[in-house]
C-alpha cells in the first residue's frame, strides 16, 4: 500500500491542506468576512454571492454546497459569518459543522455592525489558525486523496494531450483504490455513451440519463442550443473555435478522457459529497469553470488538476489546482500561471503514459505541501452555482 503525508481528520478523511476558512452564509456578510481573512495569515476565506431570498433548487443547492465545503478535509475549522436574516441559516452552517466534529463558531455582523464584527471575528480566527498550526502531517494511505478533473480555456492541444495525461494520472490512483470526480455536464454530450458503458449499476445510468436530459432541456428552453450541429453549439466558446476545436462532440470526447478508464461507481449533484468507494464520480455542474471547480471541492475534491490549452489563472479557495497545458506557447506566456507542460506528448518526446507519471508525481509533491502557481497567486476563487427557482 503506498501511502503520502497528509492530515487525517477525525472522521477519517484526509486534506492536503489545513486551512482556516471563513465563510458567509450570505453576499452580504462576504465583505466582513474578506475583511477577518485578510487580517489573519493562515486563514482563507469562500467569498460568494449567494444565499439570500433563494428559494427551491437554489436554496438547496447553495446550503449543501456551503455545508460541504466547510467539511472538505482541506479545511481544519470555521468561522462562519452571518448577517442574520438570510434565507441560508447560518446558526444551521455552524451547528452541522460542529456535529461532524470539526472546531466552528459564528458571528453575525447584524449582532455587532461591521467594525466590531470583523474585530470578533478576527480574534477568533487568530485563536483557530493557532491551534490548527498544531496538527501536523502524518502517514497515510493514498487512497484518500480525492482528485477533480477540470477543464477550461480548451484548444487543440487538450484532447491531444493535457486531458489524456490527467486521464493517465486518474488511473494511476485508482490502481490506489483512490477516488476521482469528472464535472462539466455539458462537457460530456456527444460522449456520453462511452460513460454509460463503464456503468455496472443500472440506477445509475437512470441518474445520469436524467441528468443530461434535464441539461439539455434547460439549454434548448433558454435557446442555449447545445445539440444541434447546425447552429453555434452554445459549449463551443469563441476561445476554443480560434484554439482550433470545431465540434461538441470533438470537445466531449477531449474533455471526458480526463477521467480515464476509471470505473463510474457515482453520479452526484452538484456540490453532493462523494461515497467512499473507489472510482469515478460524474458531478452535474456547468461549464463554467470556477463553478464548476466549487462543486467538485464541495463535493470532497482535495486536488483539482486542471487543463488548460490557452491558458486560465482559475484557482480554488480551499484546494490547491495544478494549472497543466499540452500548448508549449500557452506555457511559455503564461509560466506564471502554468504548473505542468506536457506539450512533449505532442511533440513525440515523451508517451502520455510518460507525462502521467510524471504529472501524478507532482500530484504527490502538491498534495504533501508544494504551493502551486495559483495558491501562490492568491487565487482564491469560489461560486456557487445558480440554477433558477424551481419549487
Amino acid at each position: 500500500m503506498k501511502t503520502m503525508m497528509g492530515y487525517l481528520r477525525s472522521d477519517g478523511s484526509v486534506g492536503v491542506r489545513n486551512h482556516v476558512l471563513v465563510l458567509p452564509s450570505v453576499l452580504c456578510s462576504s465583505n466582513v468576512a474578506r475583511k477577518i481573512s485578510a487580517a489573519v495569515p493562515g486563514s482563507v476565506v469562500a467569498s460568494h454571492n449567494q444565499g439570500c431570498a433563494q428559494l427551491g433548487d437554489d436554496f438547496r443547492q447553495t446550503r449543501r454546497t456551503l455545508i460541504n465545503t466547510a467539511l472538505n478535509p482541506n479545511v481544519a475549522a470555521v468561522l462562519v459569518v452571518g448577517l442574520g436574516c438570510e434565507r441560508v441559516s447560518p446558526h444551521e452552517l455552524r451547528d452541522v459543522i460542529l456535529d461532524s466534529g470539526k472546531p466552528a463558531e459564528l458571528i453575525m455582523v447584524q449582532d455587532y455592525g461591521t467594525v466590531e464584527a470583523v474585530e470578533r471575528g478576527t480574534s477568533i480566527v487568530r485563536k483557530m489558525v493557532e491551534e490548527a498550526s498544531k496538527i501536523e502531517r502524518e502517514e497515510v494511505p493514498l487512497s484518500r486523496l480525492v482528485l477533480g478533473m477540470e477543464c477550461g480555456g480548451s484548444d487543440f492541444s487538450s484532447g491531444l494531450s493535457a486531458n489524456p495525461v490527467v486521464g493517465q494520472a486518474a488511473d494511476i490512483l485508482w490502481k490506489e483504490e483512490g477516488r476521482v470526480i469528472l464535472s462539466e455536464t455539458t462537457e460530456l454530450v456527444g460522449a456520453e455513451h462511452l460513460l454509460f458503458e463503464r456503468m455496472k449499476d443500472e440506477e445509475m445510468k437512470r441518474r445520469f440519463a436524467r441528468m443530461l436530459e434535464r441539461m439539455i432541456n434547460e439549454s434548448m428552453k433558454n435557446s442555449r442550443d447545445v445539440v444541434d450541429k447546425e447552429s453555434v453549439p452554445n459549449n463551443i466558446s469563441p476561445g476554443n473555435v480560434r484554439g482550433g476545436l470545431t465540434t461538441l462532440e470533438e470537445k466531449s470526447l477531449g474533455a471526458m478522457i480526463k477521467g480515464g478508464k476509471v470505473p463510474v461507481v457515482g453520479v452526484n449533484e452538484y456540490g453532493e459529497a462523494i461515497a467512499s468507494r473507489p472510482g469515478l464520480y460524474l458531478m452535474d455542474t456547468p461549464g463554467y469553470d470556477v463553478e464548476s471547480v466549487t462543486g467538485m471541492v464541495a463535493g470532497g475534491a482535495t486536488v483539482v488538476l486542471f487543463t488548460t490549452g490557452q491558458g486560465t489563472p482559475t484557482g480554488n479557495a480551499i484546494a490547491p489546482v495544478i494549472k497543466i497545458t499540452g500548448n508549449h506557447e500557452t506555457a511559455r506566456k503564461m509560466r506564471e500561471n502554468i504548473d505542468f507542460d506536457c506539450s512533449s506528448v505532442i511533440s513525440g518526446e515523451e508517451t502520455l503514459e510518460e507525462s502521467g507519471r510524471r504529472l501524478f508525481d507532482l500530484v504527490l509533491r502538491v498534495a504533501e505541501g508544494e504551493q502551486t502557481k495559483s495558491e501562490f497567486l492568491g487565487q482564491d476563487d469560489f461560486s456557487i452555482w445558480n440554477v433558477g427557482i424551481k419549487l
